[in-house]
């Protein structure tokens, strides 16, 4: 039965308005409310927020009368029709540009498209609810932008950002098609953190929903690493206004591609030192311990070969890769680097070339996805002997050899249609949300 095929994730998104009172009596008591998508109208009512105590972060903007500045235009909307006109009439009210609004419009068909394509139950609804809060969230940004620092902390009230981005990917996820390689490695990076060592994931980079599909396929077993890893994020993701809501979801340490440095050479000394700050930020981190953090030497997205088609991770650069050990290496407190494989480029893919300009296509789909890792890569075990530049260049090549050799794994079960059979003897594939 269709149903019990999906019952690996929630119906009905999870309430992102955690930590506060809400308007609606009926679901006051409810800490963590269950909404019916169908009731769209109410999230109107339910932005409207009190703060429930002093400590409620300071990083969303709350007007005088204690509301979450929002658009009602977008949350009393019943019908995707409704959510396009007032998209339109933004527009014409000059309040949103138009290379926005297109950008939304494109969003909302081409999301609409992937949840229906993957048979959920009342999908309509699920579209809805998640549009209209999507719309709404883009378009308050737009109006009052949100400036991130070096080291941004996921917002978790009085909006819960992480809930928010988590509700939008889950139905974008084949579940019966998805994998976790060693999922008992991250029970022993979990026992790490708990001793106050810190880890690094050195990993390649598919999409803009990796962060939501680690976070998904870890949650089951590993809520704590899904919610805590610090994601060193490029400053598209934090620019793109259609990017910005889901990255305020994310703990994240900002930083300039080393592919974008130069794209404005005006501003190359600014990204430049943007960059240096944000490199202290990260060793202050490391030296208190306890510290999970995710990297993508490679310096951007994975793309497909442009003959074959062929998806594969992008190579890793040294210099980032011997950067983040050095600073691992010098936090005064262990540290440990395990290199991480995700494949989930089909969710949401990105331009077949790098673009310079800020506002890409976003093509979605409902798909299979897949994380790996392996223990712990040493570097003193695997280089130690050797001197530099040859050393990092042998330690960068052993991380990425072994991303590699997990991703192709990953692809078997996903693409191949191999499943749980492709196993290897370093890489055991399961599905902990079974379990």
């Amino acid at each position: 039965m269709l149903l019990s095929s999906f019952s690996t994730w929630r119906l009905f998104p999870i309430s992102c308005f955690g930590g506060v009172k809400l308007r609606t009596v009926r679901i006051r008591k409810l800490p963590c409310a269950v909404f019916c998508a169908s009731k769209v109208r109410g999230m109107a009512e339910m932005i409207e927020v009190k703060k429930e105590s002093t400590s409620t972060t300071a990083a969303i903007a709350v007007s005088e009368n204690h509301e979450l500045p929002h658009s009602r235009a977008f949350l009393d909307a019943r019908t995707g029709e409704d959510l396009l006109s007032a998209i339109r009439k933004a527009v014409e009210d000059e309040k949103l540009p138009l290379n926005v609004a297109d950008g939304m419009e494109e969003l909302y068909h081409n999301y609409r498209n992937a949840v229906l394509q993957s048979g959920v139950p009342k999908a309509d609804e699920i579209i809805l609810y998640n549009m209209a809060l999507v719309l709404d969230r883009v378009f308050v940004d737009v109006k009052d932008s949100f400036e991130f620092s070096p080291h941004h902390k996921a917002i978790r009230e009085p909006f819960d950002y992480y809930k928010f981005g988590q509700n939008y990917i889950r139905p974008l996820v084949d579940f019966r098609s998805s994998y976790v390689g060693n999922i008992s490695v991250f029970g022993e990076m979990e026992e790490k953190l708990k001793q106050g060592d810190n880890v690094v994931l050195m990993s390649n980079h598919q999409s803009e929903a990796d962060p939501a599909i680690i976070a998904l396929l870890l949650e089951s077993k590993h809520p704590y690493i899904a919610e805590n890893i610090i994601y060193v994020a490029g400053d598209r993701v934090i620019t793109d206004p259609l990017c910005k809501p889901f990255s305020m979801g994310r703990n994240l340490l900002c930083v300039y591609s080393k592919k974008h440095m130069n794209d404005d050479p005006e501003l190359a000394e600014m990204k430049k030192r943007a960059n240096t700050r944000s490199l202290k930020e990260m060793a202050l981190l490391l030296r208190g311990g306890s510290k999970i953090i995710w990297i993508a030497p490679s310096g951007g997205r994975d793309r497909p070969d442009p003959v074959t088609k062929e998806w594969y991770p992008a190579p890793f650069d040294a210099s980032s890769a011997d950067n983040m050990r050095r600073l691992v290496e010098h936090a005064g407190v262990p540290g440990h680097i395990y290199p991480l494989a995700i494949l989930c480029h089909d969710i949401m893919p990105p331009p077949l070339q790098v673009e310079k300009n800020i506002g890409e296509k976003r093509v979605i789909s409902f798909h299979g996805t897949g994380i790996s890792v392996k223990p712990e890569i040493n570097f003193h075990e695997v280089a130690g002997a050797l001197e530099d530049p040859e050393a990092k260049m042998v330690y960068t090549k052993a991380l990425y050899d072994s991303v590699n050799q997990q991703y192709n794994v990953l692809n078997s079960a996903i693409h191949g249609k191999q499943g749980l059979d492709v196993s290897t003897p370093s890489v055991s594939l399961s599905q902990p949300w079974q379990q």
